[in-house]
């Protein structure tokens, strides 16, 4: 048997979920904000298509910026809330890479 370094774990070991029940509520508002956070990166990105084609009205236009700025500034709120910054929302899937675009 080898012996690990400290702080070395198993691939396996890594690759587990650990939950306790201290920070259930907080895991769980993490998983909420990184699907939010998708959600909110793909509609920012739509939107930004639509206002290049021309497609919305100066009204829509300002409707959507408005909401995306409120959706952003309550994202932050909750993050601070639990203790999150907005890089621990990035969830790593291994091999595909991180869930959400780095930048």
């Amino acid at each position: 048997m080898s012996e690990r370094r400290p702080g070395e774990r198993r691939q396996s070991e890594r690759r587990r979920i650990e939950l306790e029940p201290d920070t259930v509520e907080r895991d769980l508002m993490k998983l909420v904000l990184t699907l939010v956070e998708l959600l909110r990166q793909l509609m920012e990105r739509q939107a930004v298509r639509r206002f290049d084609t021309g497609d919305l009205t100066e009204d829509q236009e300002e409707r959507i910026g408005m909401t995306l700025m409120l959706l952003e500034d309550r994202m932050e709120q909750l993050r601070e809330r639990y203790g999150l910054r907005p890089e621990d929302l990035n969830i790593d899937l291994g091999p595909l890479g991180p869930l959400l675009p780095r930048g």
